[in-house]
């Protein structure tokens, strides 16, 4: 029986992470996937989504051009299937790169399913493998409800609407999370006939009902959405027949973007000895990915927590770190950062609005609706709204829907991981005219229901001139 120091089971972007980082302590260890290589980022999520947006987003901005003076936007033609084989020559290139670098890797990869036999013992095709430490990055795959198997030949998930030859005219999109959002626009702009359903009362991930109302608004307005009610699917003569609440439409297809579920199943948890809760998900550190005390790590989406590139790369990175080096150091994990790339972009940054609802904090908003630079680009709606602990002001968290949320979210990040309060931020340089001076605005009207509201004293350098200048 061959013997390896780590056993990483899963090729995606968290299991690669692992691997680079093991190299550095050893190269005693075994790669193991089950599937196409490529990670899901690059194949069916992250790369090909925005490919598609960006496409989506030219297309569309023709309905600012009559406006500005440019003739002729009522002749633009788009080819939808045209778009999709641009998105999969564009997702190709992408896929290549993660191919080459897994098959790279040479004997110390291996294709099959692999089970947990202990903790310290993996099978793969009836072949048995000792380790002295193993990672979990089995992944995800998209969640379909049990009740509509029988119409999956109408369903559609992100794994599959890239490979699709013909795309429908009329499409239901179930799930408005940040995945379901991006696609329902992006389709919708390149001329589809999109219905967006969300069994809950909020969008895009957001927590904030303000903010999601914010994005309602905006969104609504170019397709139909319908919050608050679970959907009902039959099969009709003319293709699928969906009812939500009072309102019911007929579809070719329906895409189904209610999330990913972790690739657990037929894993062999079970031989760990450790407890599963109804998910199915054992329990584990998150600052050092290991499962209980025993030489075993999880990361990436097998963890059903944060299906999200930057944070699979970290999981993987950590746990790869550890294993190399049978050690279990705990990592402070980076302030979270989510966003959704439509227009406006919805981004969400540090604590939840849902976390701090009893927490002593102060709120500062600011609406695009006349922020000049949005006006300028014909982007002026949505709103941002910071929030900020009520007794020094120090930056908690915020959400937006807002043009260019995307930048935003990456400053207030850097900020919050740096502790900064309101003050400091707003002694920070704000160029003019930009997008975020509405950040700005948001910053200083948190200041202002503080005690100390910034002023310009503020900024007295504490000395006389010209010392100060110095």
């Amino acid at each position: 029986m061959k013997k390896f120091k780590v056993i990483i089971i899963g090729a995606g972007s968290a299991g690669l992470s692992a691997v680079d980082e093991i190299v550095k302590e050893t190269d005693n260890y075994l790669l193991i996937h089950d599937g196409p290589l490529g990670t899901s980022c690059a194949r069916v999520a992250c790369m090909p989504t925005k490919t598609l947006i960006e496409a989506a987003n030219l297309f569309h901005s023709r309905h600012q051009f009559s406006k500005r003076g440019i003739a002729g936007a009522e002749k633009l033609r788009i080819d939808p299937m045209a778009v999709m084989a641009y998105v999969r020559e564009l997702r190709d290139y992408f896929v290549a790169g993660m191919v080459r670098y897994t098959e790279s890797l040479g004997k110390r990869r291996i294709a099959g399913r692999a089970r947990l036999l202990g903790p310290g013992e993996v099978e793969v095709e009836g072949e048995r493998f000792k380790a002295e430490r193993i990672i979990i990055a089995t992944g995800s795959r998209p969640l379909i409800p049990q009740q509509w198997l029988s119409l999956r030949d109408s369903l559609l998930t992100t794994d599959e609407l890239f490979e699709q030859t013909e795309l429908p005219a009329r499409l239901a999109v179930i799930g408005l999370g940040p995945a379901g959002l991006e696609l329902a626009q992006a389709l919708c702009r390149i001329g589809l006939q999109v219905y967006g359903i969300e069994a809950t009362k909020l969008i895009g991930g957001l927590s904030d009902p303000a903010v999601s109302e914010a994005a309602f608004i905006r969104l609504s307005s170019e397709f139909p959405i319908f919050l608050g009610g679970t959907a009902e699917l039959d099969k009709a003569s003319d293709g699928i027949r969906v009812r939500i609440k009072e309102q019911h439409f007929t579809v070719d297809k329906v895409l189904l973007t209610m999330g990913r579920r972790p690739n657990l199943e037929g894993l062999g948890l079970e031989a760990l000895g450790v407890e599963v809760d109804n998910q199915g998900m054992p329990a584990y550190n998150d600052g050092s990915m290991q499962i209980g005390d025993l030489p075993v790590f999880i990361a990436g989406d097998a963890t059903g927590s944060k299906a999200l590139l930057h944070e699979a790369v970290d999981e993987g990175l950590i746990a790869g770190y550890n294993a190399a080096r049978g050690i279990s150091h705990c990592f402070q994990r980076r302030i979270p950062v989510a966003i959704s790339f439509t227009e406006p972009n919805l981004a969400v940054v540090g604590r939840r609005f849902s976390e701090l609802v009893d927490a002593d904090m102060v709120i500062g908003e600011h609406d695009f609706g006349r922020q000049s630079r949005a006006m300028m680009s014909g982007r002026n709606a949505g709103l941002i709204r910071v929030y900020a602990a009520g007794k020094d002001g120090r930056l908690l968290g915020a959400e937006m829907a807002a043009p260019a949320a995307e930048h935003m979210a990456h400053l207030l990040a850097l900020a919050i991981q740096q502790q900064l309060n309101v003050y400091q931020c707003l002694k920070l340089p704000f160029y003019h005219p930009v997008i975020e001076e509405g950040l700005r605005s948001a910053l200083g009207k948190a200041a202002e229901k503080l005690e100390g509201k910034f002023s310009i004293e503020h900024l007295l350098c504490g000395s006389a001139p010209p010392d100060c200048l110095s």
